[in-house]
């Protein structure tokens, strides 16, 4: 009997998902599909199910789709998935168009106060992620996706890179350690990813050998467009090397910390009020200035606890972080919100602005405010407030006018 290779979504009824079972044969082509939308869908899937076979050469053998309202990403990825666990040595693709909302580019410095994670695998989650405006979007394929799912996820993760509307977000790609992450930046550098979140990162050596491959794959498939890259310090290692790490390519453009890892490395239980992990965060911010990128902390586990979340973060932009990872929407307002500035340090940035700008109409070198020099360094930061308080809807882009 033929054996049958199977990809999809586990449960029940897996929302949004699908599950697709391919067994090879010599017999020509048979494609059936089941779906709880087949009266309005059905023979599209069934079209798009053989257009993806004839793009992967497929002609033969028996395909069975159950459908549970997935879209035409999902059924690609997971079809694609299933074939090739049957021919892995199968090089044909078959990915969606490039939709042109995803067209747009990032930046190494634009904002990144929040970060929120999807597990790669929950297609459901990623439609409307973007509507809740974070600054950056992690499709995960580490720690939120079981080992037997991390090769069918990385279909899902290319075609929605691809497909989704992020609505503006960064699009970052948490990969996985090792030889793992290695493969999943062949799924994801050529087909729009921004960023690359590297995990429990401990020497500058990793930070290389996946720049390397970045550069090699970029290579491949014609891509001008830089990779951004955040190491994630997760371990006490990583904390002693915090700045060999932050210094290690010049596609880095910021320093995160992971802190259940990190706590668990060190043996400790993770507090509320940090104090076991604050040598820690220090560490990151400073290497991170020195480096001259950002430094982002990590995440706020209690989504139901707000005011806990809020202390966090006040706590974060205290200690120098410019960012905090969340793990549900309803996290990205309140971040935004403690990390934007006081009406305090808008009007004083304001000030340092206008006797700037001041100082170069008068072709002047050296820039006063009231009794005080200022220093580039400081026009510096207040450029920076005045642009996170526009982010942040405090003031108007056209201000001076």
């Amino acid at each position: 009997m033929a054996k049958s290779f199977i990809a999809g979504a586990k449960g029940e009824k897996p929302r949004s998902d699908l599950r697709a079972k391919y067994t090879p044969s010599k017999k020509p082509l048979s494609i059936s599909v089941k779906s709880t939308v087949e009266t309005l869908f059905g023979k599209a899937i069934k079209l798009q199910t053989k257009n993806i076979c004839k793009d992967l050469h497929i002609k033969t053998g028996t395909i069975e789709i159950e459908d549970f309202g997935a879209l035409p990403f999902v059924i690609a990825a997971r079809l694609e998935a299933a074939i090739k666990q049957a021919h892995p040595k199968l090089e044909k693709e078959s990915f969606p168009l490039l939709r042109d909302f995803c067209l747009y580019k990032s930046s190494r410095d634009r904002f990144r106060r929040s970060r929120l994670y999807l597990p790669g695998n929950q297609t459901n989650l990623m439609l409307n992620a973007g509507i809740h405006k974070p600054d950056g979007i992690i499709l995960d394929l580490e720690d939120s996706v079981s080992s037997l799912e991390k090769e069918d996820t990385r279909y899902i993760v290319r075609n929605a890179l691809r497909s989704i509307n992020f609505y503006g977000a960064e699009r970052m790609v948490r990969i996985n350690q090792g030889e793992l992450g290695l493969k999943d930046l062949e799924f994801i550098v050529p087909h729009n990813v921004h960023l690359i979140l590297i995990p429990k990162v401990e020497s500058a050596a990793e930070i290389k050998i996946i720049d390397e491959r970045i550069l090699e794959i970029s290579k491949e498939c014609v891509r001008k467009e830089p990779v951004y890259l955040m190491p994630i310090i997760e371990s006490g290692r990583g904390v002693l090397k915090a700045l060999e790490i932050a210094e290690a390519s010049p596609n880095i453009v910021a320093l995160a910390i992971g802190l259940e890892d990190y706590t668990a490395d060190l043996g400790v239980p993770r507090t509320e009020d940090g104090k076991e992990s604050f040598f820690a965060r220090s560490m990151i911010v400073n290497a991170a200035r020195a480096a001259g990128i950002q430094a982002i902390d990590t995440v706020y586990s209690d989504v139901g606890n707000e005011i806990g979340l809020r202390d966090s973060v006040r706590e974060a932009k205290s200690l120098g972080f410019d960012g905090k990872g969340c793990i549900h929407p309803r996290q990205i307002q309140p971040i935004h919100e403690e990390f934007a500035p006081s009406t305090e340090e808008i009007e004083k940035a304001k000030k340092i602005k206008l006797a700037f700008d001041e100082a170069e109409k008068k072709g002047l070198g050296v820039v006063s405010l009231g009794s005080k020099m200022i220093d580039p360094p400081v026009v510096k930061r207040a450029l920076h407030t005045i642009n996170l308080a526009i982010a942040s809807n405090l003031l108007n882009p056209d201000w001076k006018n």
